[in-house]
């Protein structure tokens, strides 16, 4: 169960009750941190902490929280881990259309929750808020996600539903940098 807390929420945990905020510069470490565990789990390769990737991610979230729009984390934090769970979106610029008159569409990039902490709650309470603040403070029509089968039951919940169209991708070839 959610509850609005001042632009925070409260997370009941057993007898223990959590609160989601939104996600602060202190936390990018944390982020970082949980997309690994979250592409781990989808079976990809994330490298070692030194890993290009990471501060690559840590560049781009720090860039989108000093911009201030149009990007936004909520984290649930743990006593005795700090950040367990976290749901990150972000509005992407596409030409207007009929459904989407601004232009603007959501994105869910990231919901992962520390598997030591998982089912309880947590990353329904990340996106309850961060579909809260997409529907609150920013204008987009429709909000995408890629999902796993262990998520995709509770984006059902949340009225994911496919899209009308099939999403499809394509991954150009390049060469490789020449190494040195």
């Amino acid at each position: 169960m959610t509850t609005a807390v001042g632009g925070d929420r409260d997370v009941a945990d057993g007898a223990e009750r959590r609160r989601v905020r939104r996600a602060t510069a202190d936390d990018i470490g944390s982020l970082v941190r949980l997309r690994a565990r979250m592409l781990t789990d989808m079976g990809v390769d994330v490298g070692g902490e030194d890993a290009a990737w990471r501060s690559a991610a840590a560049d781009w979230f720090a860039e989108r929280m000093a911009r201030g729009d149009g990007f936004a984390a909520f984290v649930v934090d743990d006593p005795e881990l700090g950040v367990v769970a976290c749901a990150v979106g972000a509005c992407d610029a596409h030409a207007p259309g009929p459904a989407g008159p601004s232009g603007l569409y959501g994105h869910v990039s990231n919901v992962c929750t520390d598997p030591r902490r998982r089912r309880r709650g947590h990353a329904r309470a990340c996106m309850d808020a961060l579909l809260a603040w997409f529907r609150d403070e920013t204008p987009v029509s429709v909000v995408g996600l890629n999902a796993t089968g262990d998520g995709t039951a509770l984006y059902e919940s949340f009225g994911f539903a496919p899209p009308r169209f099939p999403y499809l991708q394509f991954r150009p070839e390049r060469e490789a940098p020449p190494a040195g």
